[in-house]
């Protein structure tokens, strides 16, 4: 199986095309922003766009446009129903149970910082303690510092284990009842660890602490059931699951929703208003405040259908096999250092001994190989690995050997070149 996906620059499940006909992916048709000859390789940034995600966004605004919830017009009536129709592709998508536990927000990290104000700012006080780890996203650190700060809560933070996973041993043994809240990353925005969510909820739960796992780099390459996990919250975004930029979402367990006070006001989000009281309406509204990115919400649509028409396991055993391509090339050049897990889920970072980041990502650049080269976002998580930055690879579903190969080489002439 892993040599017939890396043979082929498409993924081994053909998709329906016009006309009922199938066959393989092609990251040029698929994906016009993507040229022949350009290997694109920083998915985990912001994932490219299909053609049936551009074609959603485009009928939206050129042919069926209309705002939601407020019109009683025809067209805006149906606008409505697409857009909650959407609401429920979402809901179905992440096992939720009720479409009312999913809030339209702008991204991930809106999603965070709406827990943190108005769940995390409302029920935590002087003393609590939350439990983070040492690979987060700066999302996943700095609302919680926020708060912390407000209320006089402290912050803990979970180490590694050697191959740079969240130490579930050490969460395990190092959280108490005044741990009221944890928030961790499904998957590494830098390391492609994978998180056991179900074991991190229980051991949340042991204490009474509630969890919020943060699925950026989840939702995109593989399947996510938030009732199964048991956590409280899930947060991630729609453009790196190949969906538009400005669109997230914040799936919730219904009680904790409802006991939330809002978290912006305006229109929509209310029940009544007068000039002496104003009541809410209940979630999800009460926490989508003004008029929302209708289109946005088409295009997350459509990428669900896109990718589940694939196949999250489909995507995921590609992905894999070109992270071990990868892995194993990289390793056999003696100046370079590999990070993460060898089962890491689509993203290798490394390093090149004596060659700054940057410098890697602008010569692979000039080879037509675009990766990520920095901090990504998790300083701390640099501090730990005992480096200022590190060059990140990073694959989607238009990725091929051909792409690994193009990397491979380019890597090969930093080398020469700073010898």
């Amino acid at each position: 199986m892993t040599s017939a996906i890396l043979s082929e620059p498409a993924l081994p499940r053909p998709l329906p095309q016009a006309g009922g006909e199938t066959k393989p992916l092609d990251h040029v048709v698929d994906f016009p922003a993507i040229p022949a000859g350009w290997a694109y390789l920083d998915t985990a940034a912001t994932a490219q766009k299909p053609h049936a995600v551009i074609d959603a966004i485009t009928r939206g605004y050129a042919c069926d446009y209309a705002t939601v919830h407020r019109g009683v017009y025809q067209r805006s009536a149906d606008m409505t129903l697409t857009y909650e129709a959407a609401r429920k592709r979402v809901a179905g998508f992440i096992g939720a149970t009720t479409p009312d536990e999913i809030v339209f927000v702008r991204g991930a990290t809106e999603g965070i910082n709406l827990v943190a104000q108005c769940w995390a700012g409302t029920q935590l006080k002087a003393g609590d303690r939350i439990l983070l780890s040492q690979l987060e996203h700066h999302s996943n650190i700095v609302p919680w510092q926020m708060i912390a700060e407000r209320i006089g809560a402290h912050i803990d933070v979970i180490p590694l284990t050697a191959d740079h996973c969240i130490d579930l041993d050490a969460m395990q043994a190092m959280i108490t009842p005044a741990h009221k809240l944890v928030a961790l990353a499904h998957v590494s925005n830098v390391l492609g660890s994978v998180l056991d969510g179900s074991r991190a909820a229980a051991i949340a739960h042991s204490v009474g602490a509630k969890i919020l796992l943060d699925g950026c780099q989840a939702v995109p390459r593989l399947s996510v059931d938030v009732a199964a996990l048991d956590c409280d919250f899930y947060v991630f975004s729609g453009h790196k699951l190949y969906g538009p930029t400005g669109i997230g979402v914040l799936w919730g367990k219904a009680e904790l929703l409802e006991a939330m006070p809002p978290y912006q006001g305006g229109g929509a989000m209310i029940d009544r208003v007068t000039f002496e009281k104003t009541t809410y309406a209940p979630p999800p509204g009460r926490f989508e405040a003004g008029t929302p990115h209708i289109v946005g919400v088409l295009g997350l649509h459509a990428a669900i259908d896109y990718v589940e028409e694939i196949g999250l396991a489909a995507i995921h055993a590609h992905e894999t096999a070109l992270v071990t391509k990868t892995r194993a090339a990289l390793a056999q050049i003696n100046s370079v250092t590999l990070y993460g897990p060898e089962d890491s889920a689509g993203i290798v970072s490394f390093s090149i001994e004596g060659v700054h980041p940057h410098d890697i990502g602008t010569i692979l650049d000039e080879a037509k190989v675009a990766i990520r080269a920095g901090h990504h976002c998790a300083q701390p998580l640099m501090q730990v690995l005992g480096v200022d930055a590190t060059a990140r690879a990073s694959f989607g579903v238009y990725n091929s050997a051909a792409d690994v190969d193009a990397l491979v080489a380019g890597i090969q002439r930093v080398t020469r070149i700073f010898k």
